[in-house]
């Protein structure tokens, strides 16, 4: 009997420490803090194959919110889905980099560089809802103004959730003892 108490004690810990780390998660990777619009010198889409945030910045783009649209071309520069929002065309200035290093830090040093020879004050950033709070922390470790961050929509599911919480977890750890900017 004693031993099948340390069992059902364990199983019920971990199955308590799993809800507190979903519920702790839920502001972070979930319901992240969003911002309200207001015109910007920039509005940035970070990277990913969820083709749907770059719809959003274009969006953003046309209704006016900033004269720049940045988009980080993630997937290559031999993407041509991508080729519809960088080959230009548009009433307002569109510029797509490659990041490097290949991920939301190389990104956010690019956002400097471009910030600093633009003198932006303002940027709206766009990613996917996980992905906010995390890339807010990121960008906001390489550019002093103001962020104003925009979700794009996300998948659902439990799968992709719990994908979600290790990847933007594990993201958050090398984000805090990463150098840079």
């Amino acid at each position: 009997m004693p031993a099948l108490r340390r069992v059902i004690a364990g199983v019920v810990t971990v199955t308590a420490l799993i809800v507190a780390l979903a519920f702790a998660g839920l502001p972070v990777f979930v319901h992240p803090r969003v911002d309200p619009l207001s015109r910007a010198d920039a509005i940035v889409v970070l990277g990913g194959t969820a083709y749907a945030r770059y719809d959003v910045g274009l969006r953003l783009a046309e209704q006016g919110y900033a004269p720049e649209l940045l988009i980080s071309r993630s997937t290559g520069q031999n993407d041509p889905v991508m080729d519809r929002y960088c080959d230009g065309g548009f009433d307002f200035t569109v510029s797509c980099f490659v990041p490097n290093p290949w991920t939301t830090q190389g990104e956010a040093e690019e956002i400097r560089r471009r910030a600093q020879a633009g003198h932006w004050q303002h940027i709206i950033v766009v990613t996917y809802t996980p992905h906010v709070s995390r890339a807010r922390y990121i960008v906001g470790k390489c550019f002093s103004g103001q962020i104003t961050m925009v979700a794009s929509p996300s998948d659902s599911g439990l799968l992709f959730w719990s994908w979600m919480y290790v990847r933007q977890s594990a993201g958050y750890v090398r984000a805090f003892l990463q150098r840079g900017c």
